[in-house]
């Protein structure tokens, strides 16, 4: 039986910190949350290696476990106070949720119809919504911060109408070979910053439309 415990310790000190991870909320989360309970079975294994795991769920939609750098890093860009109202998009099975819950965050976990996951260790206190995840959650907004758990090829429009005043939108981009962690921040407009590179699997409901060729 793995040592999930000291793998998980390994992780943040030789991952997260190395990776400028410095909010102590997020690093404590991390610590605290044991993220192969959120693996899919058969793969606990890699629940603490430096690499995106791919989710597939029953209706064959895929879903991303993002790195855990990658993923805390996106969390600490969404500066998140305890009690701030968070939707947490296309989540799959939850860990990232589960990172944001336990920072005292209230959360709202969307995921499509489909999706699933038998056994999947959501905590109690995360709201549960099922629908199209582009769409957000309109009658739950304003939200203080959105998390998308994958790569968007467009700017998310749906979703950065439903922030809050100062609300601030996390997500990778994909831009052709490019990938690319972001942060929206709404105030008078919608600004965006350019975190760090990072590989982007694109989710499918966030893929640019093809472009139309004679």
């Amino acid at each position: 039986m793995p040592d999930f415990a000291q793998a998980r310790r390994t992780m943040v000190e030789s991952q997260l910190r190395t990776f400028d991870v410095t909010d102590r909320a997020v690093l404590a989360a991390a610590l605290d949350v044991p993220r192969e309970r959120f693996m899919p079975a058969g793969h606990e294994g890699l629940a603490y290696v430096d690499r995106i795991v791919p989710v597939r769920g029953p209706a064959g939609t895929t879903r991303f476990l993002l790195a855990p750098m990658i993923l805390a890093r996106l969390i600490q860009a969404l500066d998140l106070a305890p009690g701030a109202r968070v939707l947490d998009v296309a989540g799959g099975t939850g860990y990232a949720a589960a990172l944001m819950a336990a920072m005292g965050a209230e959360v709202t976990s969307l995921e499509d119809e489909g999706f699933r996951l038998p056994g999947a260790a959501f905590p109690d206190g995360i709201v549960r919504r099922s629908g199209p995840v582009a769409e957000g959650c309109p009658d739950l907004a304003p939200f203080d911060a959105i998390l998308i758990n994958g790569a968007v090829e467009e700017r998310p429009a749906g979703l950065l109408a439903q922030l809050a005043d100062g609300g601030r939108l996390g997500c990778l981009r994909r831009d052709g070979r490019a990938g690319r962690a972001m942060l929206y921040v709404r105030t008078a407009g919608i600004s965006e910053a350019v975190l760090f590179d990072a590989p982007s699997p694109v989710l499918p409901e966030f893929a640019a439309e093809p472009a139309f060729v004679f």
